[in-house]
């Protein structure tokens, strides 16, 4: 995929990547076995940044075999779905404290005072943080209600229409 047609395909995902706390990371751990985990995540508007303790397994793996897949989605009813799947390349790094992007995704979904709260107790927890900056390779994102859907589902609804 070339960088152009990359960097579309995340500004049309620009209010789902702006709005999401959460996604699945899918890795190979140590073991060669893939991984697929729940983690929170915040958009700089150039890279998806996740956060985890500094001595998390995943960031042996993830230094170990930086190249990654994940998947953001959103909606429950077919017209309401909306996915963005992403492909590339985490850089980690170790800081002292807690990862800002951590905090700032908190942010986005607790009121003033849990969000200061929930600082507090991530800051007495994390004396260090591993920041793990995804670096998008490759993206595709669907909006299925709009009619934006992988390619093949577009031929078999085309197919099914024809046919009725």
């Amino acid at each position: 995929m070339d960088r152009r047609q990359m960097q579309q395909e995340l500004a049309d995902a620009r209010e789902l990547l702006n709005q999401a706390s959460m996604a699945r990371l899918a890795y190979n751990g140590l073991d060669g076995l893939p991984r697929v985990i729940p983690i929170g995540i915040f958009w700089t508007g150039e890279e998806i940044v996740m956060s985890t303790a500094a001595t998390a397994p995943k960031v042996k793996a993830l230094s170990a075999r930086p190249e990654v897949a994940l998947t953001i989605d959103a909606g429950d009813s077919p017209g309401s779905a909306k996915a963005l799947s992403v492909r590339g390349v985490v850089h980690l790094t170790i800081v002292d404290g807690v990862v800002p992007e951590y905090l700032a995704a908190a942010r986005k979904n607790f009121d003033a005072e849990y969000a200061a709260e929930f600082e507090r107790n991530c800051r007495a927890m994390y004396d260090r943080m591993a920041r793990i900056a995804l670096e998008p390779q490759w993206a595709r994102f669907y909006d299925f209600g709009a009619g934006r859907m992988p390619q093949f589902l577009a031929e078999l609804a085309e197919l099914a229409e024809k046919m009725s």
